[in-house]
């Protein structure tokens, strides 16, 4: 499939957002809002307490990002585990008869020291006001972060959470505890973004320890505002939320239903435009 153009150029709209991704550290490449951040239509607020990925991202940041060094939860102390592989690292304390059962995980998730870390509700930093999309990856507390982001999700469109299908740390929610949990806040499951699964020891695949076979261990999951009931957003939302689910997610079919409520309540043509420009056949290459 042929991936369309920007929101922005696909419908000529304008619209700014605003972005808090916790758990910031790049180790997984481009953010999915990159899109939005290279189009100059985004401000990101990010939070990253590890010390090398804040410096990194700070020398790479352009005018419109911020980062800053809290580690988001409840407000309370907690321990920080660093396992000997920094993608592992977590509030929570890895679970070895999880991990015992993937290939390379035992070693992963092996904890080399913790760190007495004091958290901040994200209801309480006023730069995350305002929010319109939440990004948030922080191995296992991402649940304890909504709890106390109460307010902030209040103001939120579009949650794109890690989530996981097995107890990968002692205790850690699960997916069906975080849908729970944002349905309560007014949100919906839209899609997987994507699911990873890995293999069961002793089978291994083509001797590839990060291959996947039958079992779903984690997945990206996309939360949006209930779309039945999009009366609830006034049309600035609407837009935001349109373009957030274009540029990062591919989400034409919700884009559209948006913006026809967009239109209805303002008058304006925005849904036809995008439809029209959205179906245009891509120019032929040239030669």
């Amino acid at each position: 499939m042929v991936i369309p153009g920007s929101f922005h150029a696909l419908t000529n709209a304008s619209v700014r957002v605003k972005i808090v991704d916790i758990g910031a550290n790049p180790i997984d490449g481009a953010p999915p809002y990159a899109t939005l951040l290279r189009g100059g239509n985004a401000d990101i607020v990010g939070f990253e307490p590890n010390p090398d990925a804040l410096a990194k991202l700070n020398e790479q940041k352009g005018p419109t990002e911020t980062y800053l060094p809290h580690a988001i939860g409840d407000g309370k102390r907690h321990t920080l585990n660093l396992c000997a592989s920094s993608g592992m690292s977590s509030l929570l304390t890895p679970n070895p008869e999880v991990l015992g059962l993937f290939h390379g995980f035992p070693r992963w998730g092996e904890v080399v020291s913790t760190l007495d870390v004091d958290t901040k509700r994200l209801d309480d930093i006023p730069e995350t006001k305002g929010i319109d999309l939440v990004k948030i990856d922080i191995q296992g507390g991402e649940l304890m972060v909504f709890q106390n982001a109460t307010a902030r999700l209040a103001d939120a469109l579009v949650i794109q959470t890690e989530v996981e299908f097995l107890p990968l740390y002692v205790d850690q929610p699960l997916f069906g505890d975080v849908d729970v949990f944002l349905r309560s806040q007014g949100y919906v499951f839209h899609r997987f973004f994507p699911t990873v699964s890995r293999t069961i020891q002793p089978m291994l695949v083509e001797n590839n320890i990060y291959a996947g076979l039958s079992q779903t261990v984690w997945a990206d999951a996309i939360f949006v505002r209930d779309f039945t009931k999009l009366s609830r957003l006034d049309p600035r939302q609407l837009l935001a939320m349109a373009a957030i689910l274009h540029d990062c997610y591919q989400s034409y079919d919700l884009v559209l239903h948006i913006l026809l409520e967009h239109d209805r309540r303002t008058g304006l043509a925005v849904a036809p435009t995008y439809m029209t420009n959205l179906t245009k056949p891509a120019p032929a290459a040239a030669g």
